[in-house]
C-alpha cells in the first residue's frame, strides 16, 4: 500500500512539476513529500526529477509516469470490482459488436447472458473491429467481438466461430442459374464490401484469397449498412460475400465450392485485470453464433494454431 501511495504522490509532482504546489494538492508539508520521492528514487535506483530552477521529469520519470497511471488505474478497478463482488454486485460489462451482426443473434446473446448473469448489465455498443481494438487497448471496452485476423497483443481471445461465406448476386444474373460457384466464376464482377478501415486484417485476407482463386474484382465499392450493400448489388455494382441467404426475392445466395472464404469472429478482452464475466460472454456468444447449422467452433487453445493463421484457405 505504501508503494501505491508513493506512486500517487509521484504522479501529482509529475503533473505540477513543483513540489510546493504538489504538497498543497496532497494536503501535506513539502519536506515529507520530497523525502518520499527520494525514497522512491532510491528503491527504483533511478533519478525521477531534475531539481533546479525548474523541476522536470527525467527519462526514467517519463517511463514511470506512464506505467504508474496504468498500474493505479488497474488497482482502482480491481478494488472496485472486489468491493462490488462482495456485495453481490458486478460492474456493467462494456462490449462491442460489429454493425452487421444480425438482430436475432444480438437478441440471443443478450438473452442468454442475462439468464446466466442477471446481476451484470451488458452494455453493447455497435463498433467496427478497428474501433473495438482501439477501445480495448484504451480500456474503454471490456470485451469486443472482432473479425479475425487482427492484432491481439495484450488481449485474450475466446473461442472463434468459423462461418463459410457465400455469394449474393442479383436474381437476373446469369450466375444465379448455378447451384454453387467458384471464386473464379466471378471474374469480371465488381465487389461490394465493408471499408478496409473497419477490419483491415479481414479485408486484406479476403482479397488475397479472391486473387489466389482467380477472382480479381473489376471494382470495389464500400458499404457498411446491409441495406446499402443490397442496393449496390441490385444496381449491378458488384457481388457481396455473406454467410447466409437474404430474405430478399431480388437477390440469390449461392455457396462457394470448397468453402474457400470463411468469416471468423471471436470475442477478445484485455489480458490484464479483465472484467470477471468477459470470458463467459465470449463462451455464450460463441455458442449462439455457431448455432446456425453451418458454423463451427475453433476453441481457444494456446497450443493450437492461431485463428488468424488459418482464417482463409490459401490452397
Amino acid at each position: 500500500m505504501d508503494h501505491l501511495r508513493s506512486l500517487r504522490y509521484f504522479l501529482v509532482v509529475a503533473e505540477e512539476l513543483h513540489f510546493g504546489r504538489a504538497a498543497d494538492r496532497l494536503g501535506i508539508a513539502q519536506p515529507p513529500l520530497s523525502q518520499r520521492i527520494k525514497r522512491l528514487e532510491a528503491e527504483l535506483g533511478a533519478k525521477l526529477f531534475e531539481r533546479g530552477r525548474r523541476v522536470t521529469l527525467t527519462e526514467a520519470g517519463e517511463v514511470l509516469r506512464a506505467e504508474a497511471r496504468d498500474l493505479l488505474s488497474r488497482w482502482e478497478r480491481m478494488t472496485a470490482l472486489v468491493a462490488k463482488a462482495s456485495r453481490g454486485e458486478t460492474d456493467a460489462l462494456r462490449a462491442g459488436v460489429p454493425p452487421e451482426l444480425p438482430g436475432r443473434v444480438l437478441a440471443a446473446i443478450l438473452t442468454a447472458f442475462a439468464s446466466q448473469h442477471p446481476m451484470v448489465r451488458l452494455d453493447l455498443q455497435e463498433l467496427t473491429t478497428a474501433e473495438q481494438a482501439r477501445l480495448l487497448a484504451d480500456r474503454s471496452l471490456d470485451a469486443g467481438l472482432l473479425q479475425l485476423p487482427v492484432d491481439v497483443v495484450g488481449l485474450e481471445l475466446g473461442p472463434a466461430v468459423d462461418t463459410p461465406l457465400g455469394v449474393v448476386l442479383p436474381r437476373d444474373s446469369p450466375l444465379a442459374r448455378r447451384s454453387s460457384l467458384a471464386l473464379a466464376d466471378l471474374a469480371g464482377e465488381g465487389l461490394v464490401h465493408a471499408p478496409r478501415a473497419a477490419a483491415p486484417g479481414s479485408y486484406d485476407a479476403l482479397l488475397r484469397t479472391c486473387w489466389d482463386h482467380g477472382f480479381r474484382p473489376a471494382s470495389i465499392r464500400h458499404a457498411r449498412n446491409p441495406e446499402f450493400v443490397l442496393g449496390l448489388v441490385l444496381a449491378g455494382h458488384g457481388v457481396a460475400f455473406e454467410p447466409r441467404a437474404r430474405k430478399e426475392p431480388r437477390v440469390v445466395w449461392r455457396p462457394l465450392t470448397g468453402e474457400v472464404l470463411r468469416s471468423r469472429t471471436a470475442f477478445a478482452w484485455p489480458s490484464s485485470s479483465p472484467h470477471p464475466q468477459a470470458a463467459k460472454l465470449a463462451e455464450i456468444a460463441a455458442e449462439v453464433l455457431r448455432d446456425d447449422g453451418v458454423s463451427r467452433l475453433v476453441p481457444a487453445d494456446p497450443g493450437a494454431a492461431r485463428p488468424w493463421d488459418v482464417f482463409y484457405d490459401r490452397a
